[in-house]
């Protein structure tokens, strides 16, 4: 079943299930953001990886290097080049209830213009700041907007608790705090 605004805000209430939380959908002049009727519309930060091929090197996630980006802070919005590939991070940081599973999608307004957000789920009994991949698929410039709207995140609630949460085996990716990198369970 998917969580209605009132179940989200109830459950953001008891338990800081988002932080910060907007009660309302925020629209005027922005890429909207905030509680909808079925799920939460979340924001993207204003730092930024931009991946770039400056120093020749090799994208590999079991051993990811840091010169494959450059790093981006900004007050207003970020250029992802063309064809390019940025990651980003909520604004918001999440706690998941052990009941509840999310699906994430990119906003419509970002993907008519050829942006595509691939956020993964959410699972249960994680917490964190988001990572964000955002792609530009276009042959121009793209600008994101930092602290608006980016994606919508909707929650699913299982028929009874998991088993075993995220938390519980101690998922690598567990109550992450702004960018993360790839990592590999037992390569540290």
């Amino acid at each position: 079943m998917v969580l209605s605004d009132t179940e989200i805000a109830e459950r953001v209430a008891r338990g800081g299930m988002i932080e910060p939380f907007v009660d309302h959908q925020v629209s005027e002049g922005v890429v909207s953001y905030g509680l909808s009727s079925y799920g939460y519309d979340f924001r993207v930060a204003d730092e930024f990886k931009i991946f770039s091929n400056v120093n020749y090197t090799t994208v590999d996630p079991k051993a990811f290097d840091n010169k494959a980006f450059v790093d981006i802070q900004t007050d207003d919005y970020c250029i992802v080049p063309p064809n390019s590939f940025a990651l980003a991070r909520t604004v918001e940081y999440f706690r998941i209830p052990r009941d509840v599973i999310t699906v994430c999608l990119g906003k419509s307004t970002y993907a008519r213009c050829g942006i595509i957000l691939n956020v993964t789920p959410f699972e249960p009994g994680w917490e964190g700041h988001a990572t964000l991949e955002i792609s530009n698929t276009t042959p121009l410039p793209a600008r994101i907007y930092a602290n608006e709207g980016i994606g919508q995140v909707l929650f699913l609630r299982g028929s009874r608790e998991c088993q075993i949460s995220y938390k519980d085996r101690k998922g690598k990716y567990d109550q992450q705090i702004g960018i993360v990198l790839p990592r590999i369970s037992g390569a540290d």
